[in-house]
């Protein structure tokens, strides 16, 4: 017999790794070879290290910090869950999921991170906190520590179009063969990124120069002119995430809301990496304080949460990861960003994933497209000879905002709109074109940018209360929080009518404009940027256009898509959250006490956690359930798991049994009877049940004598 306790303990194995010395010396050592073959890590050297100047070797004891960011799993299952949620009609339109249902689905399993943390330490790095969705693990350690992990030799550049000193590593950084399957990428390893705020002023002023009376574009105006005073909303139980690297002062803030007449709960920071700036603000706090005042003016009773992190890339991949599994906010505001070609490509791709995991859970994301026109790297290396687009803005999972030119009636409404001439807009040279950008008459594989527009020109810029006086400011920078204020308006009505929320906003923005007569948008046909003009329908300077917010909060809420759901009304994808438990909690399962378990006395399938039922020896039942929605017109659904029985029994008695239900109905029966040594996958057909929501529940049920253990792991409900 072999009792079992209550209390869960986690064990955590250490991989064997090749012991290397790491003493500091006065130089950078450079790496030595190592036992176990290595990959290269493709993406991971600044694209500047090309263009600059070698001054010579950081220093090996000068003191580095990485973030190691791990892949995704079930990738082609994810891409189809991510094109049904946002497809109405489809089963699962709107169906999100909670960061624990996505870590479970799709996110880095537990051995995986204890994986990568015990090579970090094994190379003498300190390992740090570790992304709540375990999308990243961040460590620090010398030079020297970061070099022999990495494969890598840290030397001193200096940017020569910046006039920047700033170390990187040489070369591709690699890692052993056996994490290449769980490594996506490395970042920290320079620290020349540094992300631009997207804020412009007119020409015509003088710079810094601040009015004790407010000029611009009021509230009332650009509410006026986008329709955003005609929804019936003003973002009430809704929150908006602005996504920062520098502070803000409260009082600003405050005299904006006083000089409007506009109220709404009070601004918070949260911080990332234990930044916070708002004690003294540096040369973004105009950024973040036109980020604020824009969304309080179009969705004034919206919460807003203000994350601030380190300028690095670092600093965003975590900022990225925090606000997803936070789960606080529908809505995400970035007026941040940097042209991809100065940008390290595996950066780009740690960001990408966490916009995956925000799409999922059903959170909208608009980034300002840039203030440099089709050349956004005018004012960084690369400089105003390359054609490119920004980042984040480029990203296929959330929404690029470009940028206009907008002319007001006297009584507030809409007059005309014309491109901004340095509105950021272009095609992508990191990721291919996304199956939702569809009927924009540009040809090509890759993504292009901006998907919609609002009003950035400096020249009719916005009024803002910043560093004690008011402004003129204009850029995608004040596009962006705009739009990010009008999402929060369509969420608060669509709560009210009984609908999801917008989430990822690309997808149904391209479907309403495909859509003939829905009058959704003012279409900006005339203006350009350098090297794109705007035409009727899509162009790559203001996208779609700007928003008609009544008509397209009509659109988006009465299912004039033109999105044709699959022929079948199924769509192929797996139902069941957290089927491997590697949460380390029960969600969304409902469970008996200590059936969801990493002891090392029951092994897992895989990973370090299953469901354990019973295996007490005396009377004991143990329940592990979970509803789920099987779409009408799926051909199939299939259940599968991996069950382990483990007995002190004998005989061809069933004395100790484990039932599986469906709702009221019993599918199937194990007991003691079928122990084996290991796991057999075992396969339930569900297809009966199509149509319908049902309950999962296994019950384990033990008598007074000789335990017997029921171990469950890796459940899945596959339909098509």
């Amino acid at each position: 017999m072999r009792p079992r306790t209550l209390a869960l303990a986690a064990a955590i194995a250490v991989l064997p790794l090749t012991a290397v010395s790491l003493g500091v010396s006065t130089a950078q050592a450079a790496p030595t070879p190592h036992a176990t073959p290595r990959v290269a890590l493709p993406n991971t050297v600044n694209p500047a290290v090309a263009h600059s100047e070698k001054k010579g070797d950081v220093p090996a004891e000068q003191q580095i910090s990485v973030a190691v960011s791990l892949k995704l799993r079930n990738a082609d299952a994810l891409d189809r869950f991510l094109a049904a949620v946002t497809t109405p009609g489809s089963p699962q339109f709107g169906k999100y999921l909670t960061p624990e249902q996505f870590t479970a689905q799709f996110g880095p399993t537990q051995q995986d991170v204890d994986q990568v943390k015990a090579y970090l330490t094994a190379q003498g790095l300190t390992v740090g906190d570790v992304s709540a969705n375990r999308q990243v693990v961040n460590a620090h350690g010398t030079a020297a520590q970061v070099s022999q992990a990495f494969g890598t030799h840290e030397s001193s550049y200096l940017d020569p179009q910046l006039q920047r000193a700033f170390f990187a590593n040489d070369a591709a950084a690699s890692i052993p063969a056996d994490l290449a399957s769980v490594v996506q990428g490395v970042s920290g390893l320079d620290n020349h990124a540094v992300r631009k705020n997207r804020i412009a002023k007119p020409g015509s002023l003088t710079p810094n120069a601040a009015s004790a009376t407010p000029s611009g574009l009021s509230p009332a105006q650009y509410q006026g002119a986008y329709n955003l005073n005609k929804t019936g909303a003003d973002g009430t139980g809704t929150t908006v995430a602005l996504w920062e690297f520098d502070g803000y002062k409260s009082s600003n803030l405050t005299t904006y809301d006083a000089q409007y007449g506009l109220t709404g709960p009070a601004v918070s920071t949260v911080s990332v990496d234990g930044a916070n700036y708002d004690s003294s603000p540096g040369q973004g706090q105009g950024e973040v304080e036109l980020d604020s005042e824009i969304v309080r003016g179009a969705a004034p009773k919206a919460t807003q949460l203000v994350y601030e992190a380190p300028n690095s890339d670092q600093g965003e991949i975590d900022m990225a990861n925090k606000i997803v599994a936070d789960n606080r906010a529908s809505v995400i505001s970035i007026s941040w960003g940097s042209c991809e070609p100065d940008t390290t490509a595996a950066s780009m791709t740690a960001v990408d994933n966490a916009f995956k995991q925000a799409a999922a859970q059903g959170i909208s994301i608009f980034s300002a497209s840039g203030d440099d026109g089709s050349r956004d790297c005018t004012r960084s290396t690369s400089g105003s000879t390359v054609k490119a687009v920004d980042f984040p803005a480029s990203s296929p999972h959330q929404t690029g905002v470009g940028g206009t030119n907008l002319k007001v009636t006297s009584s507030n409404t809409y007059s005309s709109e014309s491109a901004w001439s340095t509105a950021g807009g272009g095609v992508s040279t990191v990721f291919s074109k996304p199956s939702w950008q569809t009927g924009t008459g540009v040809s090509g594989t890759m993504r292009t940018v901006p998907d919609v527009a609002s009003n950035a020109d400096p020249q009719s810029g916005f009024a803002i209360y910043t560093a004690g006086g008011w402004q003129v400011y204009g850029g995608t920078s004040a596009a962006a929080p705009l739009w990010s204020g009008y999402a929060a308006q369509f969420n608060q009505k669509a709560k009210a009518a009984g609908q999801p929320v917008l989430g990822e906003a690309s997808p149904r923005l391209y479907s309403v404009a495909n859509t003939a007569g829905s009058g959704a948008f003012h279409d900006v046909t005339t203006g350009a940027n350098q090297d794109f003009s705007a035409k009727a329908g899509y162009d790559q300077v203001t996208g779609w256009g700007s928003p008609v917010a009544d008509a397209l909060t009509t659109a988006l809420l009465g299912g004039s898509s033109g999105t044709t759901p699959p022929p079948s009304g199924c769509t192929a994808t797996q139902l069941v959250g957290n089927g491997g438990f590697e949460t380390g909690t029960a969600a969304p399962w409902t469970t008996s006490s200590g059936v969801v378990d990493n002891s090392s006395s029951e092994a897992a399938h895989a990973g370090s956690w299953k469901a354990w039922l019973d295996g007490y020896g005396s009377t004991h039942t143990d329940t592990l359930s979970q509803s789920v929605s099987i779409p009408a017109g799926c051909a199939s659904a299939t259940l599968t798991f991996w069950l382990h029985i483990d007995t002190a029994e004998t005989g061809s008695t069933a004395y100790d049994k484990l039932t599986l239900q469906a709702n009221s109905t019993t599918l199937k029966t194990w007991s003691n009877v079928n122990a084996a040594s290991g796991y057999v996958q075992q396969t339930v057909d569900l297809t009966s049940f199509a149509g319908q929501t049902v309950t999962l529940k296994f019950t384990g049920a033990e008598d007074s004598s000789n335990q017997t253990s029921f171990v469950i792991d890796d459940v899945a409900l596959n339909v098509k």
